[in-house]
């Protein structure tokens, strides 16, 4: 697996450099988000991303839109501090696939990082043509893609999970601890939030709106569940 780090303080940076490759990362490095986003696009080949939020220059937001942009199917990681709630919940809106609040342990990073490199890649043997459908989508399990009218919307691979847990149990309303559960791990330490944050990014790539069909509905004061 290979892993972009942005940090501008070179202590923490250092620690994350270690600490990964140690647990058996390739790993390249930037101080600032020019400098990320220029390494990112000359090597095109990351698996997972991790930003921190408050750089000189160009901001971790900006930075993780810019990437979420160029590749729709990056994992991201953000690093934000402990007493900055919005900036988890801007994070999560600009692309972000998961948080990491500063003070961390390393121990945990690394768990992190391979809880979201197996929601990318869970390593479970898919058939050709083993797909989910649900007029008007089409959800490839085996190129891990969601087509609305034959036409691909990127999720993120958070995104991806919650459709295709969604989706495969269609009209079954799944409470949102359940959905945490099977996405982000029994172990996951933060708030039910992120659940939130990245439904409603899944409702505007399908372009849902509150007039029409609602094919990713809410279940008030439980979930979420997918009109099949």
């Amino acid at each position: 697996m290979k892993v972009l780090i942005l940090e501008d303080e070179k202590p923490i940076r250092d620690l994350l450099c270690v600490n990964l490759k140690r647990a058996g990362f390739e790993v390249a490095e930037a101080s600032t988000g020019e400098e990320a986003l220029s390494i990112a696009r000359d090597r095109k080949d990351f698996d997972i991303a991790i930003l921190d939020l408050m750089l000189p220059g160009m901001s971790g937001f900006e930075v993780c839109t810019c990437l979420r942009a160029l590749f729709p199917r990056l994992g991201i990681i953000m690093l934000t501090a402990k007493s900055q709630e919005v900036d988890k919940v801007m994070g999560l809106e600009s692309g972000a696939d998961d948080y990491v609040v500063k003070p961390f342990s390393p121990v945990e990073l690394v768990a992190r990082v391979r809880s979201l490199y197996r929601r990318m890649y869970p390593g479970e043997v898919q058939l050709p043509g083993n797909n989910v459908e649900l007029a008007p989508f089409t959800l490839m399990l085996d190129e891990r893609k969601l087509l609305k009218n034959g036409q691909d919307i990127p999720l993120t691979p958070t995104e991806f999970m919650i459709v295709k847990l969604l989706m495969e149990q269609p009209n079954k309303a799944m409470n949102r601890d359940d959905i945490l559960t099977a996405v982000w791990g029994q172990y996951f330490m933060g708030d039910l939030k992120i659940v939130d944050v990245n439904i409603s990014r899944i409702r505007q790539k399908i372009g849902q709106e509150t007039a029409g069909p609602q094919f990713l509905e809410t279940v008030w004061g439980f979930g979420y569940l997918w009109r099949g």
